[in-house]
């Protein structure tokens, strides 16, 4: 794994670590060394769910970039599901639930749209960072191991339909509504002439219970993170389609997202959680050997350590007889831009949203994009780290999907207009 690691990324990532090396030298107590720059508070509750891209925060604990930037008292709550998590971040951290937490990107603005609060009340949310790109999957039932199910969806498709007449319901599982793996997974489906709503029951099942599910038969599909996706292969219970890495190179895909009235009350707080996230993202890239030891741990994902590390390498045994090694598509957690939150991603998000009518047509993306993504705050926590390399845009431009779809920022419309499948009528 050494030999991997060395070959894949100990290059792109050296620069970066030697970087933080002479930040420490330059702040030996931290970057809030300075007088008078101490966090207001000492720590704050974050909710994590058992998913491989959970480890940043993992890290920033168990590593103490946590404590170093002064957020001693730093409290990891694992969480159900991603409805635990939201009904936790409704309470926030003074009302008994957490103040932040790992999440899919689209909920925070799910939250602050009040969609799917309690009473839809809106809960405003800050995105601080992003915190991987890339390391999700798309898994099918070993019942479907003959059709060789890949990128292309089409031969499925036939497989649902006969079934479906047969009678049999089928359904398909992802982690929430309008999340990044129901997202991936619509996506999906659709280039393959699968309507998600229509064709498919499609429903919520939390990723740690993917894998049971599938073995006792309920699903006939999933879309989850790592390492669940890899367990069912080696469970030898079902095939991985084809990683979201495949469905869109370098995607985005979980953030760190804090409650905006925690984030404005504390604002040195923030900046050194940000802070302190970043060091130990270029950590994980770096390390990830010993950090898939560190996450694979009781108290943390509870999974055999193999069932991380294969993975987080780009080393995919897909079940079905392909196998590749240093993929370009494996997770990353700082190389490639991976923490900087682009908000030209959070726009596809929401317009994907709008595709399948969980956000109002004529929602006002931008502005909600304006409010709730906060790359000003990280683009600060850089410049204190004296990083370069720092993306001069808030969008990385058009992005290209597997199936030949493009998505251009600036033309929204134009992304819905082209596309088949969906339920609204741009």
């Amino acid at each position: 794994m050494t030999d991997t690691l060395t070959r894949r990324s100990l290059l792109k990532v050296s620069a970066t670590a030697a970087l933080f090396s002479a930040a420490r030298v330059a702040l030996p107590g931290g970057a809030h060394a300075a007088a008078g720059d101490a966090p207001e508070v000492k720590g704050l509750t974050l909710g994590f769910i058992a998913l491989t891209d959970s480890a940043p925060l993992i890290i920033a604990k168990e590593k103490g970039f946590f404590a170093k930037y002064g957020l001693t008292e730093v409290v990891l709550n694992k969480q159900a599901s991603w409805g635990t998590t939201r009904d936790n971040l409704e309470l926030g951290g003074a009302g008994g639930g957490i103040d932040g937490a790992h999440i899919l990107t689209p909920m925070p603005y799910q939250m602050a749209a009040g969609r799917i609060t309690k009473n839809n009340t809106k809960v405003p949310m800050s995105i601080l960072a992003r915190l991987n790109i890339n390391g999700q999957g798309i898994s099918v039932s070993g019942k479907y191991a003959d059709l060789k199910v890949m990128s292309d969806a089409k031969p499925l498709a036939a497989a649902f339909a006969k079934a479906k007449a047969a009678g049999k319901d089928i359904k398909v599982a992802m982690t929430f509504p309008g999340g990044t793996h129901d997202l991936w997974l619509r996506y999906w489906m659709a280039a393959g002439g699968i309507d998600p709503d229509k064709d498919v029951s499609t429903i919520v099942v939390p990723p740690p219970q993917m894998v049971a599910n599938m073995k006792v038969d309920t699903m006939e599909a999933f879309c989850v993170g790592e390492p669940w996706n890899a367990q069912l292969v080696s469970q030898k219970l079902g095939t991985t389609a084809l990683t979201t890495g495949e469905l869109w190179l370098n995607h985005p895909e979980k953030s760190l997202a804090v409650r905006s009235d925690w984030v404005e009350k504390n604002p040195k707080a923030a900046r050194a959680l940000i802070l302190a996230v970043m060091e130990a993202q270029a950590w994980c890239d770096a390390n990830l050997a010993e950090m898939s030891q560190i996450i694979a741990g009781r108290e943390y994902l509870k999974v055999a350590v193999e069932d991380i590390a294969g993975r987080i390498l780009g080393n995919i045994d897909y079940g079905d007889g392909r196998k590749v090694e240093r993929a370009p598509y494996g997770m990353k957690f700082w190389q490639d831009n991976a923490s900087y939150p682009f908000q030209s991603h959070d726009l596809w998000f929401l317009t994907e949203n709008q595709r399948w009518g969980y956000l109002a047509p004529d929602l006002d993306t931008k502005a909600l994009i304006k409010a709730t993504n906060r790359e000003d705050l990280w683009r600060e926590a850089a410049k204190t780290l004296g990083l370069g390399n720092v993306p001069a845009s808030t969008s990385r431009g058009v992005e290209k999907f597997f199936d030949g779809k493009t998505f251009d920022p600036a033309n929204p419309a134009a992304y819905l207009k082209s596309l088949t499948i969906k339920r609204t009528a741009a």
